[in-house]
């Protein structure tokens, strides 16, 4: 059976050639299909759309007036189909991320340059917020990935764990009595501490383990940046807990210490999560494989 959409296809090719052979040939069909076709378009909309002459074909009044609208829609139909080949083809579109700012500085960042360096010509949106502010956008499909830290308690979603972190305590010279030998949570806690904002997974996953053990802790100070944490302890405002990787220039270049603690506090990930694979654009599907998990 023939489409309406095809009917028009036929349509618009034979006003353009003015021509049953020429449409025909350009169209790889036959000559009588073709007017097989136009005979049919002219009987749905009961109107003679060309005058047939013995040198081909040429438009009625009404026929020029219907190419107009047809050949219009059949051009952005192809240009809709040569969009859909691009992002396919990775050569155009746009990639939405949802990210932390520490997470975006300490690991995305050589991923992104990575893939702009291979398509150029994929747009980045780059979404901030909490982890559990990411997955609401996740879910409500305004990103199509986020990247945060781990454990989420979110069974909609796929969970990747990208890499292994670790929560320690650092601080600046000015606390250096706590360096001698592994302290135990109890000794620490007396200290004047820097911890993340509550509402955080990092401060939450910190709080509970600290919890497991017995030990409650009140920061006196509170903050919504691991890079504060960390600038805070260097001018010796307290006992910082950070990301052991994200702090890896300030402890090797000897501006912070670790604390060395009794029990430590267990691995962690961060990683990435997207609601399913088939909701996925060509783009995301290929950010995703670049990530080294």
């Amino acid at each position: 059976m023939v489409s309406k959409l095809d009917l028009y296809k036929v349509f618009t090719k034979v006003g353009k050639s003015k021509s049953f052979s020429a449409a025909a040939a350009d169209l790889y069909m036959t000559q009588p299909a073709v007017s097989q076709a136009i005979m049919q378009l002219e009987r749905e909309l009961d109107t003679r759309l060309f005058t047939r002459t013995t040198k081909g074909v040429t438009l009625t009044n009404e026929g020029m007036l219907l190419f107009e609208y047809a050949n219009s829609a059949i051009n952005l139909i192809d240009v809709g189909e040569e969009k859909i080949l691009e992002f396919k083809n990775l050569t155009a579109g746009e990639l939405k991320i949802g990210v932390g700012d520490t997470i975006s500085k300490y690991f995305l960042l050589p991923y992104l340059e990575s893939f702009h360096n291979h398509f150029p010509n994929i747009k980045f949106k780059i979404v901030n917020g909490t982890t559990s502010e990411l997955c609401a956008i996740l879910k409500s499909g305004e990103v199509d990935i986020a990247f945060c830290n781990f454990p989420v308690d979110e069974p909609r979603l796929v969970q990747i764990p990208c890499l292994d972190i670790h929560d320690i305590f650092v601080c600046g010279d000015k606390f250096q009595h706590l360096l001698a030998e592994p302290v135990t949570i109890d000794v620490l806690a007396k200290e004047p501490l820097i911890l993340l904002e509550q509402k955080s997974i990092s401060r939450k996953y910190v709080d509970d383990f600290l919890s497991a053990n017995g030990v409650t802790i009140y920061p006196e100070i509170e903050l919504g940046s691991h890079d504060l944490l960390l600038e805070f302890a260097k001018i010796n405002l307290g006992v910082a807990c950070v990301t052991r990787e994200f702090a890896k220039e300030h402890l090797d270049n000897g501006s912070l210490f670790e604390v060395p603690l009794l029990t430590e506090i267990p691995a962690r990930s961060i990683g990435m999560c997207y609601l399913n694979s088939v909701s996925l654009s060509p783009s995301a599907m290929e950010f995703i494989s670049s990530i080294k998990v």
